[in-house]
């Protein structure tokens, strides 16, 4: 397969690191900043990966889908354009994935969370936080994985109905608000955990991440997937899809 890397910071290098190690694969095509991006720059592309930034990724959309080259997006911070990006992908019969964080790992983490997180929903002695960081670089604030976790959290325990990512000096938290904390310190590359208490016990439920290998190497996975299932069934993916068709 050939790859289109619209991106090419260090998540773009790691993922073009996984490609050419895989002796199956190519980078075919690398677009980064200055590149002036049309449809025209993906022909020759089996899938198109995007490691960029919020506002680039919208400005390269449009290209992108008119492309028809199946697109892997890990950029991050564009949540509130998600139901507007997803009736693009869905009008022009392309397809995209889209997950905050392609890792494995954090993947199997996130619906380890989200069962422990059902499990606990009928004892009221069991509550439930979350909280993450990340290197003083990283632009979003709490990262698109801890969101991501305190959704499902949410959809999981009818108990906690809201997030709540700043809490404020003239109230408590409620107990059906989900507190999600966020850290920036030094070149962490990424630590998520889930913390359930009651009056007896805490359980916690962590992740930490060693490098970006493990991102890069599931965006590329994802790509594979992504292509055959364009030949098939055009559409709006998530990581969750993908598990679970792999997981049966």
């Amino acid at each position: 397969m050939k790859y289109a890397l619209v991106g090419y910071g260090k998540m773009g290098q790691q993922v073009a690191g996984v490609i050419e190690e895989s002796g199956e694969h190519e980078v075919h095509t690398i677009l980064d900043v200055d590149a002036a991006i049309t449809k025209e720059s993906f022909a020759g592309n089996d899938v198109i990966i995007d490691f960029t930034v919020r506002d680039a990724f919208l400005a390269n959309l449009p290209a992108m889908l008119a492309s028809q080259v199946p697109v892997v997006v890990g950029t991050t911070g564009w949540d509130d354009d998600m139901p507007m990006v997803r009736k693009k992908v869905e009008e022009s019969g392309a397809s995209l994935m889209y997950s905050a964080n392609f890792s494995l790992g954090v993947n199997i983490f996130l619906r380890t969370v989200r069962d422990a997180a059902r499990m606990i929903a009928p004892f009221d002695a069991f509550d439930i936080a979350f909280a993450e960081q990340h290197h003083t670089a990283k632009a979003d604030f709490p990262s698109g994985t801890a969101l991501r976790a305190a959704e499902m959290i949410l959809e999981a325990n009818s108990r906690k109905k809201t997030i709540v990512s700043q809490l404020s000096t003239e109230k408590k938290i409620a107990p059906e608000e989900l507190q999600v904390a966020a850290i920036r310190l030094g070149s962490v590359f990424g630590q998520h955990s889930a913390y359930i208490n009651s009056e007896f016990d805490d359980i916690v439920i962590s992740h930490t991440a060693r490098n970006r290998r493990g991102f890069a190497g599931g965006a590329v996975q994802a790509g594979k997937w992504l292509a055959a299932k364009h030949l098939v069934q055009p559409g709006f993916y998530t990581m969750d899809n993908f598990l679970d068709e792999v997981l049966g």
